[in-house]
């Protein structure tokens, strides 16, 4: 089995998590390190078929941060509108099947919803059954609240990630076949 947790509890629950580090703005630039020119580092390396997907590619500088793991990215999404932070229809275009119609029943409950204390993604683990699907679960804190979030996201023609399933902690809703 090829489970791997991706988040630590880096931060005490209940804080706010870093600020996104933007070169453009003034003052934040991030110093300069003079980095030797080779045609190595000016050409984009290719990515094996078999990458995980929060392996490092090797199209960013040396000491850049990586780009966020998709993972990380629906957690975020799915967290933002099952909270009521988004509307349903946010996620219409990273959604594919049955899942945005899933995400809308799940929506309609207001499921993690807290009053007071807005919900934090704790942690994330991730399961790869094939290239190009990721089976993902999250933990959910709000307070002293813990629950559970599980979706499975699949890399379209397209190389897009798109949320195909998501299920909360519960009973599950019986399934109309269509």
């Amino acid at each position: 089995m090829n489970k791997v947790m991706t988040r630590t509890a880096q931060r005490r629950p209940g804080t706010r998590p870093p600020g996104r580090r933007d070169p453009r703005r003034p003052g934040t630039t991030p110093p300069r390190t003079p980095t030797p020119r080779t045609p190595a580092t000016r050409t984009a390396t290719p990515v094996p078929a078999d990458t995980a997907p929060d392996a490092p590619t090797g199209r960013t500088a040396p000491g850049a941060p990586l780009p966020p793991r998709p993972t990380d990215l629906f957690a975020d999404r799915l967290l933002a509108v099952l909270s009521g932070q988004r509307p349903v229809h946010w996620m219409l275009r990273h959604t594919a099947g049955r899942a945005y119609d899933e995400l809308a029943r799940l929506a309609e409950r207001g499921p993690l919803r807290a009053r007071g204390v807005r919900p934090v993604v704790r942690d994330i683990g991730y399961y790869v059954p094939r290239r190009g699907a990721i089976e993902a679960f999250a933990r959910i804190g709000a307070g002293d609240q813990l629950r559970a979030m599980a979706f499975r996201l699949e890399q379209g023609p397209d190389l897009r990630w798109r949320c195909t399933a998501v299920e909360l902690g519960g009973p599950r809703a019986p399934r109309t076949d269509d």
